[in-house]
Protein backbone atom coordinates (compact mmCIF):
# COMPACT_ATOMS: atom_id res chain seq x y z
CA UNK A 1 0.00 0.00 0.00
CA UNK A 2 2.41 2.01 0.81
CA UNK A 3 4.48 1.77 -2.76
CA UNK A 4 1.35 3.06 -4.11
CA UNK A 5 0.50 5.88 -2.36
CA UNK A 6 4.20 6.76 -3.45
CA UNK A 7 3.76 6.13 -7.00
CA UNK A 8 0.26 8.02 -6.72
CA UNK A 9 2.34 10.70 -4.89
CA UNK A 10 5.24 11.13 -7.89
CA UNK A 11 2.10 11.05 -11.05
CA UNK A 12 0.56 13.75 -8.92
CA UNK A 13 3.45 15.75 -8.48
CA UNK A 14 4.39 15.29 -12.45
CA UNK A 15 0.82 16.83 -13.11
CA UNK A 16 0.96 19.26 -11.37
CA UNK A 17 4.78 20.09 -12.39
CA UNK A 18 3.62 19.93 -16.14
CA UNK A 19 0.65 22.13 -15.32
CA UNK A 20 2.36 24.32 -14.27
CA UNK A 21 5.08 24.82 -16.48
CA UNK A 22 1.85 24.76 -19.58
CA UNK A 23 0.50 27.70 -17.70
CA UNK A 24 4.42 29.29 -17.49
CA UNK A 25 4.81 28.74 -21.25
CA UNK A 26 1.25 30.20 -22.09
CA UNK A 27 2.15 33.05 -20.01
CA UNK A 28 4.91 33.96 -22.35
CA UNK A 29 2.85 34.42 -25.46
CA UNK A 30 0.07 36.41 -26.64
CA UNK A 31 -2.97 35.04 -26.74
CA UNK A 32 -5.03 34.51 -30.08
CA UNK A 33 -7.12 37.57 -29.06
CA UNK A 34 -4.47 39.77 -28.15
CA UNK A 35 -2.49 38.98 -31.52
CA UNK A 36 -5.81 39.50 -33.49
CA UNK A 37 -5.96 43.07 -31.63
CA UNK A 38 -2.52 43.72 -32.99
CA UNK A 39 -3.22 42.74 -36.69
CA UNK A 40 -6.49 44.99 -36.43
CA UNK A 41 -4.99 47.47 -35.37
CA UNK A 42 -1.52 47.33 -37.15
CA UNK A 43 -3.77 47.23 -40.28
CA UNK A 44 -6.24 50.02 -39.57
CA UNK A 45 -2.89 52.24 -38.82
CA UNK A 46 -1.12 51.57 -41.72
CA UNK A 47 -4.31 51.60 -44.02
CA UNK A 48 -4.59 48.50 -45.62
CA UNK A 49 -7.76 47.86 -45.99
CA UNK A 50 -7.88 44.81 -47.77
CA UNK A 51 -5.40 42.77 -45.24
CA UNK A 52 -7.29 44.46 -42.61
CA UNK A 53 -11.01 43.09 -43.77
CA UNK A 54 -9.71 38.84 -43.23
CA UNK A 55 -8.28 40.12 -39.87
CA UNK A 56 -11.39 41.20 -38.82
CA UNK A 57 -12.79 38.14 -39.86
CA UNK A 58 -10.15 36.12 -37.74
CA UNK A 59 -10.41 38.61 -34.80
CA UNK A 60 -14.53 37.52 -34.52
CA UNK A 61 -13.82 34.05 -34.86
CA UNK A 62 -11.06 34.39 -32.20
CA UNK A 63 -13.77 35.78 -30.04
CA UNK A 64 -13.29 39.18 -29.41
CA UNK A 65 -16.58 41.07 -28.96
CA UNK A 66 -17.61 43.54 -31.73
CA UNK A 67 -17.59 46.32 -28.86
CA UNK A 68 -13.99 45.31 -28.97
CA UNK A 69 -12.91 45.37 -31.99
CA UNK A 70 -15.21 49.11 -32.64
CA UNK A 71 -13.24 50.02 -29.15
CA UNK A 72 -9.65 49.23 -30.86
CA UNK A 73 -10.17 50.96 -34.51
CA UNK A 74 -11.60 53.73 -32.40
CA UNK A 75 -8.13 54.28 -30.17
CA UNK A 76 -5.81 54.02 -33.04
CA UNK A 77 -7.24 57.42 -34.13
CA UNK A 78 -5.18 59.26 -31.32
CA UNK A 79 -1.80 57.78 -32.91
CA UNK A 80 -3.02 57.48 -36.68
CA UNK A 81 -5.80 60.35 -37.13
CA UNK A 82 -9.91 60.00 -37.82
CA UNK A 83 -9.21 59.55 -41.32
CA UNK A 84 -7.60 55.82 -40.93
CA UNK A 85 -9.99 55.23 -38.08
CA UNK A 86 -12.80 55.80 -40.06
CA UNK A 87 -11.85 53.74 -42.70
CA UNK A 88 -11.58 51.16 -40.49
CA UNK A 89 -14.95 51.30 -38.67
CA UNK A 90 -16.29 51.13 -42.38
CA UNK A 91 -14.38 48.20 -43.55
CA UNK A 92 -15.98 46.68 -40.15
CA UNK A 93 -19.28 47.51 -40.96
CA UNK A 94 -18.57 45.58 -44.26
CA UNK A 95 -17.31 42.97 -42.51
CA UNK A 96 -20.02 42.58 -40.32
CA UNK A 97 -23.28 42.84 -43.04
CA UNK A 98 -21.45 40.13 -45.15
CA UNK A 99 -21.24 37.80 -42.00
CA UNK A 100 -25.10 38.60 -40.88
CA UNK A 101 -25.79 37.64 -44.41
CA UNK A 102 -24.25 34.82 -44.46
CA UNK A 103 -26.48 33.91 -41.30
CA UNK A 104 -23.55 34.64 -38.94
CA UNK A 105 -24.26 36.59 -35.50
CA UNK A 106 -21.41 38.25 -33.74
CA UNK A 107 -21.47 38.51 -29.94
CA UNK A 108 -21.70 42.75 -29.51
CA UNK A 109 -20.44 42.43 -26.18
CA UNK A 110 -19.81 44.77 -23.01
CA UNK A 111 -20.23 48.57 -23.59
CA UNK A 112 -18.19 51.19 -21.62
CA UNK A 113 -19.29 51.62 -17.81
CA UNK A 114 -20.95 54.70 -16.49
CA UNK A 115 -17.68 57.25 -15.48
CA UNK A 116 -18.95 57.38 -11.64
CA UNK A 117 -15.33 59.76 -10.69
CA UNK A 118 -16.23 62.93 -10.19
CA UNK A 119 -12.97 64.56 -10.40
CA UNK A 120 -11.71 66.77 -13.60
CA UNK A 121 -10.78 64.54 -16.53
CA UNK A 122 -7.36 66.21 -16.40
CA UNK A 123 -7.06 64.32 -12.72
CA UNK A 124 -8.75 61.48 -14.01
CA UNK A 125 -6.14 61.07 -17.40
CA UNK A 126 -3.07 62.16 -14.99
CA UNK A 127 -3.94 59.18 -12.16
CA UNK A 128 -4.72 56.81 -15.47
CA UNK A 129 -1.21 57.41 -16.92
CA UNK A 130 0.73 57.62 -13.36
CA UNK A 131 -0.78 54.12 -13.39
CA UNK A 132 0.37 53.12 -16.69
CA UNK A 133 3.63 54.33 -16.03
CA UNK A 134 4.06 53.65 -12.53
CA UNK A 135 5.97 57.12 -12.14
CA UNK A 136 4.15 59.95 -10.20
CA UNK A 137 3.15 63.02 -11.97
CA UNK A 138 5.21 65.52 -10.26
CA UNK A 139 7.69 68.17 -10.79
CA UNK A 140 7.40 71.03 -13.72
CA UNK A 141 6.55 70.19 -16.96
CA UNK A 142 9.60 69.11 -19.69
CA UNK A 143 9.89 68.96 -23.49
CA UNK A 144 6.42 69.27 -25.33
CA UNK A 145 4.64 69.94 -22.51
CA UNK A 146 6.62 72.94 -21.39
CA UNK A 147 6.45 74.13 -25.16
CA UNK A 148 3.03 73.66 -25.49
CA UNK A 149 1.39 72.96 -22.67
CA UNK A 150 -2.53 72.98 -24.30
CA UNK A 151 -1.21 69.77 -25.53
CA UNK A 152 -0.29 68.07 -22.04
CA UNK A 153 -4.11 69.02 -21.04
CA UNK A 154 -5.05 67.23 -24.32
CA UNK A 155 -3.46 64.24 -23.62
CA UNK A 156 -4.46 64.08 -20.07
CA UNK A 157 -8.21 64.88 -20.67
CA UNK A 158 -9.11 63.77 -23.87
CA UNK A 159 -6.20 60.42 -24.42
CA UNK A 160 -5.86 58.95 -20.82
CA UNK A 161 -9.28 60.42 -19.85
CA UNK A 162 -11.79 59.71 -22.59
CA UNK A 163 -10.16 57.21 -23.73
CA UNK A 164 -8.21 54.95 -21.54
CA UNK A 165 -11.18 55.21 -19.19
CA UNK A 166 -13.30 53.04 -21.45
CA UNK A 167 -13.04 49.97 -19.71
CA UNK A 168 -14.18 47.71 -23.03
CA UNK A 169 -10.37 47.10 -23.18
CA UNK A 170 -7.91 46.35 -20.80
CA UNK A 171 -4.76 48.50 -20.49
CA UNK A 172 -2.63 45.89 -21.66
CA UNK A 173 -5.13 45.49 -24.51
CA UNK A 174 -4.83 49.76 -25.29
CA UNK A 175 -1.29 49.41 -24.99
CA UNK A 176 -1.05 46.47 -27.69
CA UNK A 177 -3.06 48.47 -30.02
CA UNK A 178 -1.04 51.65 -29.41
CA UNK A 179 2.25 49.91 -30.50
CA UNK A 180 0.87 48.20 -33.51
CA UNK A 181 -0.26 51.24 -34.52
CA UNK A 182 2.83 53.15 -33.93
CA UNK A 183 5.42 50.05 -35.29
CA UNK A 184 2.94 50.74 -38.55
CA UNK A 185 3.20 53.90 -39.30
CA UNK A 186 6.98 53.87 -38.15
CA UNK A 187 9.29 57.20 -38.15
CA UNK A 188 7.90 57.35 -34.14
CA UNK A 189 10.71 55.68 -32.23
CA UNK A 190 9.94 57.69 -29.13
CA UNK A 191 6.79 57.50 -28.81
CA UNK A 192 7.10 53.65 -29.52
CA UNK A 193 9.78 53.54 -26.87
CA UNK A 194 7.79 55.22 -23.84
CA UNK A 195 4.99 52.95 -24.55
CA UNK A 196 7.00 49.53 -24.91
CA UNK A 197 7.85 50.89 -21.13
CA UNK A 198 4.41 51.18 -20.62
CA UNK A 199 3.75 47.46 -21.92
CA UNK A 200 5.87 45.99 -19.41
CA UNK A 201 4.90 48.14 -16.54
CA UNK A 202 1.03 47.03 -17.33
CA UNK A 203 2.00 43.31 -17.34
CA UNK A 204 3.29 42.11 -20.74
CA UNK A 205 6.53 40.33 -20.40
CA UNK A 206 9.76 40.30 -22.81
CA UNK A 207 8.68 37.14 -24.40
CA UNK A 208 5.13 38.08 -24.98
CA UNK A 209 6.71 41.83 -26.93
CA UNK A 210 9.20 39.64 -28.93
CA UNK A 211 6.45 37.97 -29.94
CA UNK A 212 4.67 41.23 -30.93
CA UNK A 213 7.37 42.22 -33.07
CA UNK A 214 6.88 38.71 -34.92
CA UNK A 215 3.39 39.34 -35.63
CA UNK A 216 4.26 43.05 -36.85
CA UNK A 217 6.54 41.58 -39.39
CA UNK A 218 4.08 38.74 -40.46
CA UNK A 219 1.26 41.52 -40.98
CA UNK A 220 2.67 44.77 -42.23
CA UNK A 221 6.56 43.84 -43.00
CA UNK A 222 9.99 43.21 -42.41
CA UNK A 223 10.67 46.87 -42.33
CA UNK A 224 8.39 48.39 -39.76
CA UNK A 225 9.19 45.09 -37.61
CA UNK A 226 12.95 45.60 -37.81
CA UNK A 227 12.43 49.20 -36.80
CA UNK A 228 10.20 48.01 -33.73
CA UNK A 229 12.83 45.19 -32.91
CA UNK A 230 15.56 47.97 -32.62
CA UNK A 231 13.52 50.00 -30.33
CA UNK A 232 12.58 46.81 -28.16
CA UNK A 233 15.89 45.95 -27.48
CA UNK A 234 17.25 49.01 -26.36
CA UNK A 235 13.94 49.20 -24.07
CA UNK A 236 14.79 45.49 -22.57
CA UNK A 237 18.65 46.46 -22.19
CA UNK A 238 18.10 49.55 -20.69
CA UNK A 239 16.27 47.20 -17.40
CA UNK A 240 19.47 45.29 -16.93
Amino acid sequence: MSRLVKSIAVVMAVIVTSNANAQINADQNLDSKQQAIVRISALTGKGDLAKLEAELNAGLEAGLTINQIKEAIMHVYAYAGFPRSLRGLQTFMAVLDERKANGIEDEMGAEASPIQDERSKYERGKSILEALSGVPETGPKTGYAAFAPTIEVFLKEHLFADIFERDVLTYIERELVTVSVLSSIGGVEPMLRSHFNLCLNVGLTPDQLQQFVGVIKSTVGKKEAEAAQNVLDEVLKSKH
